[in-house]
């Protein structure tokens, strides 16, 4: 594995939020050829992603799908205990960041800048395909939002529906060429701490992306 080495940051405050390209719903490309095509990829060229690419994979992990705030993944009771950050490190057009997706919108709020992967690397223990994707998607979950109505099973609900989105990024990513892994094994203060996710917002899935 590459060394580790803590990059350089610049934290902001800022709540600058940026307008992702409108994702398509349609294309040559069948659900039955990307569940054929989907392996867990772990090593990743440095080719850059686009804004179109990081579209498609954050609304296939959370985005909004019908009236109602209904959304690409089942959720139990519709309560969307998810919160979907993107970890940018290699995207055309975005600076290197942490940043929040708000599905409503359909675009994503600036937390903080600076390249993060090697340190989220170093807090996965140590999985190089953290430090090297072009980003990473950290799933969070506000458990408080699930359990007010379904109590001591909420953690179960909560975790099933994470499968559920992170299956949908892996088959999009499948879809759009690209490679990908999903990530459970990571120090949880750390993530947050790196990423700097509210109290509430407990990290669940880190899911890095690239080009093969």
């Amino acid at each position: 594995m590459s060394p580790v080495v803590a990059p350089a940051t610049r934290t902001s405050v800022s709540q600058e939020s940026i307008t992702l390209p409108k994702p398509y719903t349609k294309s040559e490309i069948s659900l039955e050829y990307c569940l054929l095509q989907r392996r867990s990829v772990r090593s990743y060229s440095n080719g850059e992603l686009s804004r179109a690419d990081i579209s498609q994979l954050l609304w296939a992990a959370q985005g909004i799908t019908a009236e109602g705030h209904l959304r690409t993944a089942p959720s139990a009771g519709a309560l969307y205990p998810l919160e979907v950050y993107l970890v940018a490190g290699n995207v055309n057009g975005l600076e290197p960041g942490a940043y929040h997706y708000r599905p409503e919108r359909h675009e994503l709020v600036l937390v903080k800048l600076g390249d993060f992967r090697h340190e989220l690397a170093r807090a996965a223990l140590g999985q190089d395909c953290v430090a090297t994707g072009a980003v990473i998607l950290l799933f969070g979950a506000v458990y408080t939002r699930t359990s007010g109505k379904y109590g001591q099973r909420a953690t179960r609900y909560v975790h099933m529906e994470a499968g559920h989105a992170a299956q949908n990024v892996c088959l999009q990513a499948t879809a759009l060429g690209l490679g990908t892994v999903t990530v459970g094994a990571f120090d949880d203060h750390e993530v947050k701490r790196i990423v700097a996710l509210p109290e509430s917002h407990e990290p669940v899935y880190l899911i890095p992306v690239g080009r093969k």
